[in-house]
């Protein structure tokens, strides 16, 4: 069985109770994350340590949470208010799981299903976005890491292009794929308006509401925007419920060719003062 699963953001104990919810049996059934991992929760160490434990059967996109950590890990980012990363940091195991964390996805297909962990823009097809992931993924695993992620932020490009390339290609396909919430019809993203705001501002839309959205046949689920709350429509699955600000751990089962096979839910017990 197949479980997409919203950001965990160290919440370890959420997801111990959601492994139990479903029933989890490693030998059995397999875990999308879809990004956030790390940060503004609890147990942070814990969570991590756990997914490298899942070995294969857990399958991680990183998300905007999870690239920061690897910048503050490498020295190139400074620690931000309200992190929880200490833990990671302090650890004798830090080489490993950063480096683990390093060679997770920014997105996939599998089941029928289109993962990411923010955003797509209208411009970008299936293949597309899945070569500009597998572009990043490349470049994070590359051997001289502090000089990407020491370039990696940053708000421009703002509009794609194909013909980007170097840096900034890859720069403004982070964004997307890790911080998008809301674009224009032609492509140019916002990363200014706030995280509360569901509805677009104008001009923009929701990057999946975008008209002409070459992914929009393609079944999508993310995480990233929490208060969006649940959306379980056809062609979309918003899976960020908020777990760490005091809400839920959701996950979706769904079958080999992507059909929905049951949604689960269990309450966070620590809500991060840091919202």
């Amino acid at each position: 069985m197949n479980y997409l699963i919203g950001d965990l953001q160290g919440c370890c104990d959420a997801f111990e109770r959601l492994l139990e919810r479903v029933d989890f049996s490693p030998s059995r059934d397999r875990l999308y994350l879809l990004g956030d991992l790390a940060n503004r929760g609890p147990a942070t160490l814990a969570t991590l340590r756990r997914l490298v434990g899942l070995g294969d059967t857990a399958t991680c996109l990183l998300g905007n949470h999870d690239l920061h950590l690897l910048a503050v890990a490498h020295g190139t980012r400074k620690p931000s208010k309200g992190d929880t990363l200490d833990d990671v940091l302090d650890a004798v195991d830090r080489p490993a799981i950063v480096d683990w964390l390093r060679h997770q996805r920014l997105a996939l297909f599998e089941h029928g299903w289109l993962m990411v962990h923010a955003g797509i823009v209208p411009q970008w097809d299936l293949d597309t976005t899945l070569a500009l992931a597998g572009e990043i993924e490349t470049r994070l695993q590359a051997p001289d890491l502090a000089d990407f992620l020491a370039v990696m932020y940053g708000n421009t490009p703002d509009r794609w292009d194909p013909a980007l390339a170097g840096d900034a290609r890859l720069r403004f396909a982070i964004n997307v794929l890790t911080r998008l919430r809301f674009c224009a019809a032609d492509g140019t993203i916002d990363l200014h308006s706030k995280d509360g705001q569901g509805e677009a501002p104008p001009g923009l839309y929701r990057w999946f509401d975008a008209p002409g959205r070459l992914t929009a046949g393609v079944p999508v689920a993310f995480g990233h925007w929490s208060t969006l709350g649940l959306i379980d429509r056809p062609d979309l699955l918003s899976l960020d419920t908020g777990c760490v600000w005091g809400g839920q751990l959701t996950a979706m089962r769904v079958g080999p060719r992507g059909e929905r096979e049951g949604l689960f839910q269990v309450p966070c017990d620590q809500a991060s003062p840091f919202h």
